[in-house]
């Protein structure tokens, strides 16, 4: 099966990120067809842009850029997991991107966005714009949340039926471009 890896994309206390993804990783492992695994930035704690060398040489001499790299790598597809940050992409994903240059080539990514009334929509846009410079194909099908404040209580997201829609068929997208980039990283 291939891997895919669900970025939490904001590092910021109180995200709502965590919950999103939580509720969409339920939805991935339902879908059945992807090895899922997570990546919270939060977590991970990437340094910014500290490595002395660029990240096209892969010469890495950070454990934290070591292990990023090795997620990315080992990734077959991707969903960013995003909120909206003054009409664009979190830092920590833009960092989290060009921490890293090779590993992502060649491979989808989908979108998961949040926020007020864009459901996230502007920063799913710069992001697509960012990733295409990696190679990254992104995809159309996305699942965007407006007002995603209302709909977590205690941690926990309640979804409607247009995500429920949406979640596999951004997935089975996810797939059939996984398939066919693989040929192309070989």
């Amino acid at each position: 099966m291939p891997k895919l890896t669900i970025v939490i994309a904001s590092v910021r206390d109180g995200r709502g990120g965590e919950a999103i993804s939580r509720w969409f990783v339920e939805r991935a492992h339902l879908h059945g067809k992807f090895d899922v695994q997570v990546a919270d930035l939060k977590q991970l704690k990437l340094p910014l842009l500290d490595e002395p060398h660029h990240p096209r040489l892969k010469k890495y001499v950070h454990e934290s850029t070591k292990q990023w790299s090795a997620i990315v790598d080992a990734s077959d597809a991707f969903v960013f997991v995003s909120a909206e940050y003054n009409y664009s992409t979190p830092p920590a994903l833009v960092n989290a991107l060009d921490t890293v240059y090779q590993e992502w080539t060649y491979k989808p990514v989908g979108f998961v966005t949040y926020g007020g009334i864009s459901g996230g929509l502007r920063a799913m846009q710069m992001t697509r714009t960012m990733v295409t410079a990696f190679k990254m194909m992104p995809m159309v099908e996305a699942v965007n949340i407006p007002f995603y404040a209302q709909l977590i209580k205690d941690g926990v997201f309640t979804s409607n039926e247009t995500h429920d829609k949406a979640v596999p068929v951004m997935l089975d997208e996810l797939l059939r471009w996984s398939e066919v980039l693989r040929m192309l990283r070989q």
